[in-house]
């Protein structure tokens, strides 16, 4: 630069001799030309200094605050690193450790239910004995009430009486029993106390048998009696034993769905902090290699600033010297002195034809470089090459050539600092362009996610409260079925209870009033003439009859009752069973849901930190670009446009150059 800012004055003042001609023309003499120039390259160097300084100083200021925000975002990466691999780690040692309990839970959930499975099946084989015991019970009870009918209604020796067992025990379910226990009884003990054989006589003969079948039949009702209070104990005990069963089974079940769910939510948990981890870790790669890449560039615009000022600074330096030099009295006083005064005195002597000749000549090329200038800079809209033009019209023939060479190099050097300009906008623009578009569309995914969510978590919120409600339903049946239940069974009981009662005082007053008309009957038999009042012997029948219609109408209100009553507790115990499987169905789903709500809930919260966090990675994308845009795009002609300009520009100056080169030479 000091080269090109010193050439065109020496020039200047070396071409003084051949312009004398110029000096007469203008009141301006040539070294205020030269200093009105160098003062405007002075006051223009100054200038572009100034808003060199200004542009760095913004760009230092941005790359200050970028670094800075950058080490801040690196430092909140590592802690958040930090925090993360710790809870990753607490959640997946608490999945373990929820894992073992309920693998525990699983184990003691599957031996108590063997346990209940193994007491009901034996309570069931009890259950079925007696039932089978209690049913030969009573048929043996009853074959044994009608027998006894039998035989005291009629007149029968003890041979016909147990031909008549024997007889009822092939037709009467339960005589059987009745008859292996009468021949059993009938062996330890004598029907007559005196050995004698049985004769055929009016006397009723089997009151014996009677007595016995009576006994056997209290014996029977006794051990049925005992059997039903053994069967009632067994169900107290089973009930017990299936209760506390039941209950460890369904707190051990409880406890066990509560750790499922723990556990589901821990890996859940895990799963979205290996998520967030990777993702912060990417984040910290990408902020570091961003960091970096503005500190690197900043360096290298750095080291080119100072550069271009140090060769600003010398450039204005040398401009100020020269300024001074040819300012000075030595220079212009002794050029408006002596050069001057020269010039006149000789050009009142005719010029020789060589000197014309060779002035013609400067003088043509001058004009035709000014032309070209002219002509190119109106063509191109050219301040510089009209500015050029205009300057070479009045300013000797060396001074042109400086200036135009002085144009030539600054314009390569706009060159060449506007393809490097171009080469950083262009790799600033695509990068910003990838991380806006790659932003924007993660920000659409995010926001389509968190509402797709939203919607699921209505919908699963809508399904929970329809279930509560189901189960609520459920529940009050089961309570109005429980208690209608309750009511029925304690009335079919008190009936049972009644019936019983009913059945036994019949059946008291039955045997009384058989032992007295029996006893009154023989008695008319053995004194016939006696007219004493020995009972309503003519109504005893009836009144017997009644009484044995009675009984067994308590006897059939009782089989009936305990049908009923057996009816209703199966149905009942149906309907709950029903009622708990479809209860515990829902209350399975609306946990499951709960549990779906839950982790989408909290997907959604992370989602929308995501989001916020991807936004805002954006907006910085965004606010990059803003600023970018001034410094790469707001621009009136572009790039390859520009290039072409300066081209041409280049190639105009050459040309110029050219004629007046080549003038020179000749």
């Amino acid at each position: 630069m000091l080269r090109g800012m010193v050439r065109p004055a020496a020039a200047v003042v070396a071409a003084l001799g051949f312009q004398s001609w110029a000096a007469t023309a203008s009141a301006v003499t040539p070294t205020q030309q030269v200093i009105n120039m160098m003062t405007e390259i002075h006051a223009k160097g100054e200038k572009m200094k100034e808003e060199e300084q200004k542009v760095y100083a913004t760009y230092a200021e941005w790359v200050d605050d970028e670094s800075k925000r950058l080490g801040f975002e690196i430092i909140d990466h590592n802690r958040r690193i930090e925090d993360l691999i710790a809870y990753i780690s607490k959640a997946e040692s608490d999945v373990k450790a929820a894992a073992d309990h309920i693998a525990a839970l699983n184990a003691q959930i599957e031996k108590l239910t063997g346990d209940k499975a193994a007491a009901t099946s034996i309570r069931e084989e009890q259950h079925a004995e007696y039932l089978k015991i209690s049913q030969d019970y009573s048929e043996s009870v009853s074959a044994l009430r009608r027998a006894i009918q039998v035989l005291e209604s009629q007149s029968y020796d003890r041979a016909q009486a147990e031909m008549l067992l024997q007889r009822m025990s092939t037709t009467v379910p339960g005589m059987p029993r009745v008859l292996a226990a009468f021949l059993q009884e009938k062996g330890r003990t004598s029907l007559r106390g005196d050995g004698a054989p049985a004769v055929a006589a009016y006397e009723f003969q089997s009151g014996g048998i009677v007595a016995m079948l009576e006994g056997l039949h209290t014996k029977f009702r006794t051990e049925l009696a005992d059997v039903e209070s053994a069967e009632t104990e067994q169900a107290h005990q089973f009930g017990l034993t299936e209760l506390h069963l039941t209950n460890v089974i369904t707190k051990d079940t409880s406890d066990r769905d509560e750790k499922v769910v723990f556990k589901g939510k821990r890996s859940a948990d895990a799963a979205r902090g290996k998520g967030e981890l990777e993702e912060t870790r990417a984040a910290l790669a990408s902020d570091e290699q961003l960091k970096s890449e503005i500190e690197t560039t900043f360096k290298s615009k750095t080291a080119t600033y100072e550069e271009n000022q140090k060769v600003r600074a010398a450039e204005l330096v040398a401009v100020s010297k020269a300024i001074e030099i040819i300012s000075s009295p030595a220079v212009s006083g002794s050029y408006a002195k002596h050069i001057n005064f020269v010039q006149l005195a000789s050009s009142s002597k005719p010029a020789t034809f060589l000197q014309l000749g060779r002035s013609r000549h400067r003088i043509s090329a001058r004009q035709q470089a000014a032309s070209l200038l002219a002509k190119k800079g109106r063509a191109l809209g050219s301040k510089e090459l009209l500015a050029l033009a205009e300057a070479a019209a009045g300013n000797p023939f060396e001074k042109v050539i400086g200036m135009i060479e002085d144009l030539i190099t600054r314009l390569k050097e706009a060159a060449s600092a506007e393809a490097e300009h171009k080469a950083w906008c262009d790799e600033q623009l695509h990068a910003n362009k990838n991380k806006r578009d790659k932003k924007t569309a993660q920000v659409d995914k995010l926001v389509a996610e968190i509402q797709a969510m939203e919607a699921s978590i209505a919908d699963m919120a809508a399904t929970i409260q329809t279930l509560v409600e189901e189960q609520a339903e459920l529940t009050k049946n089961m309570k109005e079925a429980t208690e209608f239940r309750t009511a029925e069974k304690a009335e079919n009981l008190a009936t049972i209870a009644d019936s019983k009662a009913g059945f036994n005082a019949v059946g008291k007053a039955l045997v009384i009033l058989k032992e007295y008309y029996s006893a009154q009957t023989s008695l008319l038999q053995q004194v016939p003439e006696m007219a004493a009042y020995k009972g309503q012997q003519d109504g005893k029948t009836g009144v017997i009859g009644m009484l044995e219609v009675v009984q067994t109408d308590f006897s059939r209100l009782r089989s009936q009752t305990e049908a009923a009553e057996s009816e209703a507790a199966a149905e009942y115990a149906h309907f709950m069973k029903v009622s708990e499987a479809s209860k515990l169905q829902k209350h399975n789903e609306e946990v499951q849901l709960r549990l779906d709500k839950d982790q989408t809930e909290y997907e959604n919260g992370e989602t929308k930190k995501d989001l916020e966090a991807t936004q805002k990675e954006l907006d910085r994308a965004n606010k990059y670009f803003k600023y970018l845009e001034p410094n790469c795009l707001q621009v009136h002609v572009n790039w390859d446009d520009r290039v072409a300009h300066r081209q041409e520009e280049i190639a105009a100056l050459k040309e110029a150059y050219g004629i007046l080169d080549r003038k020179t030479v000749e």
